[in-house]
């Protein structure tokens, strides 16, 4: 390994994230900062917040509609509260509230017009999962290439893969709750480690959520698993992180209440998933300049030269023209590989 960092200082010959030797993940972490501002990240992830926020009662709708089938839906209200118990208690109680409103609704809806709710469900849904894929063409440096209908397919497909995944964590709080009933009460020191196995469990459920987001959102050639993972790994543990943070602020540290009144839970929500996104933009926008780090073919298939890869990361290489600073023998050891350009476009 050390001779490798020897040869190639600047990760351009790596294979894999793995194979970045220090000093290039020094000029990615410096270029992803440098992206965050250029790409307006805030900006961009307070737009997603604010669209997510609307579709979310397209997304209890689904769920309520959709558990309606097999349980009663009154149900579901007290499992949604078990999954959004790791959530501040205001931001837990507003779901819990609208999930309520939701299911007086549809107690009033049948046949044909349990149907038409269900498909204008399905479509505010899908305005969320836009702002999504939006946001990773911003990260990756694309345009949107596809159809109107294939990009809307895919976010259908991302609302509906969203609620199956919302049913599975229902199913497995409702078994977790059916077993605490054989169990003895909980202890106040079983209920903070359950807290914290929650709060570890999150980790891998995000990561892998947002590592399939990176890779089929942007309108791309997919890249390959593992030039998604540090994003992912990073926008998971950055969204645990966050999550915790912000509900022991909300608790301790402030009265949203005082300030906001009976806005308090909308805006402590909406600051939440300001948190949320920005976290899952960031981490695109990271993986985006891993790839960008090395002249290899990251994206799927057979090995493409560059400028034939179908992803403007994959595409184009960092090239030391970015650090000018550097002595003349190490720019010379940057050489990508002899059978590839030695110039990468910039993006600049």
């Amino acid at each position: 390994m050390a001779d490798q960092a020897k040869k190639d200082p600047y990760g351009h010959r790596a294979d894999s994230p793995r194979e970045m030797p220090k000093r290039a993940w020094k000029d990615i972490i410096a270029r992803t900062y440098k992206r965050t501002w250029d790409d307006n990240v805030a900006l961009v992830s307070a737009g997603v917040a604010f669209y997510s926020f609307f579709a979310l009662l397209s997304l209890l709708a689904l769920i309520v509609l959709s558990y309606g089938f097999v349980t009663d839906p009154h149900s579901v209200i007290e499992q949604m509260y078990r999954l959004t118990e790791i959530l501040p208690s205001d931001i837990a109680s507003l779901i819990a509230q609208q999930l309520l409103t939701v299911v007086e609704s549809s107690a009033k809806t049948k046949g044909l017009g349990l149907l038409l709710a269900f498909v204008v469900a399905i479509y505010g849904g899908t305005n969320g999962a836009a702002a999504v894929i939006t946001s990773l063409n911003i990260a990756y440096e694309e345009k949107e290439k596809r159809s109107l209908v294939r990009f809307y397919l895919i976010a259908i497909a991302m609302t509906v893969t969203a609620l199956l995944v919302t049913l599975g964590a229902l199913a497995a709080a409702a078994a977790v709750a059916y077993l605490q009933k054989l169990l003895p009460q909980a202890t106040a020191a079983a209920v903070t480690i359950g807290r914290i196995a929650a709060y570890l469990l999150l980790i891998p459920i995000g990561a892998g959520v947002a590592a399939t987001l990176y890779r089929f959102g942007p309108s791309r050639e997919d890249a390959k698993w593992e030039w998604i993972t540090p994003g992912s790994l990073f926008a998971a543990v950055a969204w645990v992180l966050l999550t915790a943070a912000f509900g022991f602020y909300v608790a301790h540290l402030t009265n949203y209440k005082a300030s906001y009144g009976s806005l308090a839970a909308v805006v402590a929500l909406l600051t939440w998933m300001y948190f949320s996104a920005y976290a899952f933009v960031f981490g695109a926008e990271l993986n985006s300049e891993i790839e960008h780090q090395t002249a290899k073919d990251s994206t799927t298939g057979k090995p493409r030269p560059l400028g034939e890869r179908g992803a403007w990361a994959a595409d184009n290489v960092a090239h030391d023209d970015e650090i000018q600073d550097r002595p003349e023998e190490q720019r010379e050891g940057q050489k990508l590989t002899e059978a590839q350009p030695t110039v990468a476009e910039e993006n600049d």
